[in-house]
């Protein structure tokens, strides 16, 4: 390694079995090494408690760690995802926050689960609650695995189109995090504040002008303008508003499981060269191996 390495092939956005994804922390990091990563980051949903166990698997695979979460955020009436990286796992306002942001889950859940018995599927919660393998994080992603296993739909994106969405029977709207909540807890544990895939949520041009707006004045510094559900026109969106913002650019498969995942750990395009990438900003809160 050089004494300042460019980590071109960073991969800052993935998620173990300990929220939504498939693969134990130490599994993801083999396959984050086997593919090329150069700097990675797991960022479990409102979760850290897989980090510990991925910063230890990297460090003896020789691979750099940042520590990551994503934080579920209320923004103009939908969820929006803020990804924080770099921030002291012993934190006690991040941990507090976390652990009140996961806290709705449950409740959610069994309201998805009754929406759905009402059009004839049942046991969606119990089918659920075998694919979570944290149950304080049953998510939508976790029915959509039962009702793959169920024969109810083909793929998990038929789920979410037909079941899982607003105006469907199993869509439960919560009230997550606000956005200067999120922010804060990151960046007063140190870490860096990141908007996550911009370019997935239905805002208007206005709605979504707020959300740069807003975010950069509670302390946000980042923003993902390479990750696994943008497109090539997405990537030049958005590194454009990173530059008008003056926020850091930052890149992640948002790689969750073999079988679902668009793009796999460490297999995106590399940031536009225009960008000043976020993890420059972070190199001093970087885990080097031995």
């Amino acid at each position: 390694m050089t004494s300042n390495p460019a980590w071109t092939n960073a991969d800052l956005h993935c998620h173990s079995c300990v929220s939504d994804g498939t693969l134990q922390p130490e599994a993801l990091a083999a396959r984050a090494k086997a593919n090329g990563v150069e700097l990675w980051a797991l960022t479990d949903h409102d979760e850290i408690g897989g980090q510990r166990r991925a910063r230890e698997a990297a460090h003896a695979l020789g691979l750099p760690y940042l520590a990551g979460t994503e934080i579920s955020v209320s923004f103009a009436g939908l969820t929006v995802h803020i990804v924080g990286l770099g921030f002291d796992l012993d934190n006690e306002a991040l941990n507090c926050g976390l652990q009140a942001t996961r806290g709705g889950r449950t409740g959610r859940a069994r309201e998805m689960a009754a929406g759905l018995a009402q059009v004839g599927i049942e046991g969606a919660f119990e089918g659920a609650l075998k694919y979570a393998g944290n149950p304080e994080l049953i998510a939508r992603t976790h029915f959509a695995r039962y009702l793959v296993e169920a024969g109810v739909c083909s793929g998990t994106n038929e789920v979410f189109r037909k079941y899982l969405v607003e105006g469907k029977p199993g869509f439960v709207a919560h009230r997550w995090a606000t956005l200067g909540d999120a922010v804060r807890w990151i960046t007063g544990a140190g870490g860096l504040a990141v908007i996550a895939h911009p370019g997935r949520y239905k805002f208007s041009v206005n709605e979504e002008y707020a959300l740069f707006t807003e975010f950069k004045a509670h302390g946000g510094r980042g923003v993902e303008v390479v990750t696994g559900s943008h497109t090539g026109a997405d990537f030049l969106k958005y590194a454009d508003m990173a530059i008008e913002f003056d926020l850091l650019a930052s890149r992640g498969s948002d790689f969750h499981s073999p079988d679902e995942s668009r793009i796999d750990l460490g297999k995106l395009p590399a940031l536009p060269a225009r960008l000043s990438p976020v993890w420059e900003a972070l190199r001093e809160r970087v885990v080097l191996p031995a």
